[in-house]
């Protein structure tokens, strides 16, 4: 049977709509960093969307082939995840006025199995398979990162992504009522291509931490009312 991070590690992917905290390990991710309203049709978002499960599911599916990297199992990838931020102060997901503004990292867990040697070999199965993404996935455009997020409060929203506010805020009521404070970083002067590279810390917890959320419905196939979206803020 297939490895399921989802459940193996029920609590980072599962947790309960009453607010709970987590120490979040170091884990490898497939990232691609922009900026622009992710409902922009054919936008930058939905491009670094192609770009992360096109090398997701090179990995995935290199089982089939002549050549899988050292260590290699099979397994479920792992849900789509998201680092947000804003022009300016700590973005905590609420309140979005112009979505154009936001900046993002979308990201998608890798076995440990991918490591920076295997990604040159897996980056050009990758294009074999989506030519007309080669030159993105050659650029550096995608890149692997490998963080810890520490400890956080999160929180299962469930609903459509506009109404995360009320999610949002019983979190952060949690957060102070647990003597903790939101450890969200000012990211305003972040720039997408500086936020892989502050991410990609050998395991350590980025020094600029940010509203996260994982995605564990499919908008294109699952009613807005029953989207799960998992809410996680860095605390301290």
């Amino acid at each position: 049977m297939a490895y399921d991070f989802k459940k193996e590690f029920r609590e980072l992917y599962q947790p309960k709509a009453a607010p709970g905290l987590v120490d979040v390990p170091a884990m490898t991710f497939a990232a691609v960093a922009g900026t622009g309203d992710p409902n922009e049709e054919g936008g930058a978002y939905k491009r670094a969307l192609e770009l992360v499960y096109a090398f997701s599911y090179t990995v995935k599916m290199s089982k089939m082939g002549a050549w899988q990297p050292e260590g290699y199992f099979d397994y479920v990838v792992p849900p789509l995840e998201g680092l947000w931020w804003g022009e300016e102060g700590a973005f905590d997901g609420a309140g979005v006025v112009d979505k154009a503004t936001l900046s993002w990292v979308s990201l998608v867990r890798q076995p440990d199995f991918v490591s920076p040697e295997s990604l040159p070999a897996i980056r050009e199965m990758a294009s074999a398979k989506r030519p007309d993404l080669a030159a993105a996935l050659e650029s550096g455009e995608l890149r692997l990162v490998r963080f810890s997020e520490g400890r956080c409060a999160q929180s299962m929203h469930r609903g459509p992504y506009d109404e995360e506010g009320a999610t949002i805020s019983k979190l952060e009521a949690f957060v102070g009522e647990r003597g903790l404070r939101l450890d969200i970083g000012e990211a305003g002067g972040l720039r997408p291509a500086e936020a892989l590279g502050t991410l990609d810390c050998d395991g350590g917890v980025p020094s600029v931490r940010l509203h996260h959320e994982i995605y564990l419905g499919d908008p294109r196939r699952t009613r807005p009312e029953n989207l799960r979206t998992v809410i996680r803020h860095p605390v301290a």
